[in-house]
């Protein structure tokens, strides 16, 4: 499919650089290039070739900037059409002023993702493929940069088409049983159709079980820091971060609003909170930042209870503890520079069956924080890293999809052993070959795609 409109936007971010590039993609992308760039190239621009010239405004004469561009001829392109990319300097309003002489030209703004779309519709890149582009993008982490990578590189494609080549195998062998059957019904097919889907189902579920793991590469964890004032919660942060972000004192109350960063641990993007310390509050302002820690605690993937290692448990503690049976939770003793006084045992009946045991840190020091992330990355993961998948899902469409393919195979072999007539059958194979097809985009509905590449930045 080749767009019959011409498309064009600045695709570097917004700011002060080098180096700034536009870029048009349609029919009309070399007639631009010939209304705009001096000198033109006497025999015609080549393909994948760059030229070094100047942006004239056809209507003044006057030159905008002294640019680099080149013609990148469909289907040999990101697009799949025709493009042209200018090389401009770096500075917002030189950009404006050639993104609005294009324009004059001939384009139309490009909407988010619109780049991004056309490669889709022409068949350059499936739709797990496209979103990789985004997660590639957005990535924060090397571990989740190479993931997305895997899956624009058509890992996930792969597997996804193996699994939709096996279900066609599979329909095709219960459509020969209705063609050859007497009576038309499903349970006189040998037993390897019934062997076949369970393999299938098998392979899906096994997929379907990665989300987790590939949504926390992607999108990241929140993690509370929760505990009593002066357990030292400002400077594990400062700690974990490597920089002085929180101001820390002895004074009890000193922080009162949420600080939130961001921090790799373990190559997952982990956003850890600094919160006010939990007590009875002793003015208004810190009820207020006592109520916010409760609410964050509320939504948060997973807390981390910093209690005092030289001294004994208190009230507080015992309360923070109490309320906090719902949430992954790593104990941390914090202070380990000090004598200890706080013991494993001290935990007794106060946490829920499976928590890890507490780590003894000097958030001052630095004591024990190697180990202190290694159990928090194996808190919110699950997963060793020696036992992460290769492809891995990360979007919630795709866990979907791969689920609501699960259901129909599961409904096809039921009805496989319990009679249901094949034609019957055929139709909920035909349903989860449908519902596989939603991952790479041969059956996504127009509205989800819409919804998908309106993530996209403009300029992709």
């Amino acid at each position: 499919m080749t767009s019959r409109d011409t498309i064009a936007a600045i695709a570097t971010p917004p700011g002060i650089g080098g180096v700034g590039l536009i870029r048009i993609s349609g029919p009309a992308a070399e007639g631009i290039a010939m209304r705009l760039f001096r000198p033109l190239p006497p025999a015609g621009f080549l393909s994948h070739h760059l030229y070094h010239g100047e942006i004239v405004s056809p209507d003044t004469g006057a030159v905008l900037d002294e640019v680099l561009i080149s013609f990148l001829r469909g289907p040999r392109s990101y697009t799949g059409e025709d493009t042209l990319e200018i090389s401009c300097h770096g500075g917002p309003l030189i950009l404006r002023t050639v993104l609005e002489e294009v324009l004059r030209a001939g384009a139309r703004p490009a909407e988010r993702g619109g780049f991004t779309k056309r490669a889709f519709l022409n068949n350059r890149l499936d739709l797990s493929q496209a979103e990789a582009v985004l997660d590639i993008i957005t990535a924060q982490t090397r571990p989740g940069l190479a993931a997305a990578v895997g899956r624009l590189k058509g890992k996930l494609s792969g597997r996804i088409e193996a699994i939709r080549s096996e279900i066609i195998d599979l329909l095709a062998e219960i459509e020969a049983d209705i063609d050859f059957s007497e009576d038309g019904s499903a349970e006189m097919t040998t037993g390897d159709p019934l062997l076949h889907i369970r393999r299938i189902i098998e392979r899906i579920t096994a997929l379907a079980a990665t989300y987790r793991q590939g949504r926390i590469y992607r999108e990241g964890i929140g993690v509370v820091i929760a505990g009593r004032p002066n357990v030292g919660k400002s400077s594990l942060l400062n700690r974990l971060l490597g920089e002085k972000r929180v101001i820390v004192t002895s004074i009890p109350g000193t922080t009162r609003d949420l600080i939130e960063e961001t921090v790799d641990l373990g190559g997952i993007p982990v956003r850890l909170t600094d919160t006010a310390g939990l007590r009875p509050p002793e003015s208004a302002i810190e009820k207020e930042g006592i109520d916010l820690v409760w609410e964050r605690l509320e939504t948060t993937d997973a807390v981390l209870i910093l209690l005092d290692g030289s001294a004994d448990l208190t009230a507080d503690d015992r309360e923070l503890l109490a309320r906090m049976t719902a949430k992954p939770l790593l104990p941390v003793f914090n202070k380990s520079d000090l004598p200890p006084r706080l013991e494993e045992e001290s935990l007794k009946g106060l946490l829920r069956e499976g928590t890890p045991p507490a780590i003894r840190i000097s958030a001052k020091y630095g004591d024990g924080i190697d180990r202190l992330t290694a159990a928090l990355r194996d808190l919110v993961l699950a997963t060793p890293a020696e036992e992460t998948q290769e492809t891995m899902i990360a979007h919630l469409h795709h866990k979907t999809a791969l689920e609501k393919a699960a259901s129909g195979l599961v409904r096809a072999r039921d009805g496989m052993s319990g009679g249901t007539p094949a034609e019957f059958v055929a139709l909920e194979v035909r349903e989860a070959l449908d519902a596989i097809g939603e991952i790479t985009g041969r059956t996504t509905p127009e509205e989800v795609l819409d919804r998908i590449f309106a993530n996209f930045c403009i300029g992709k």
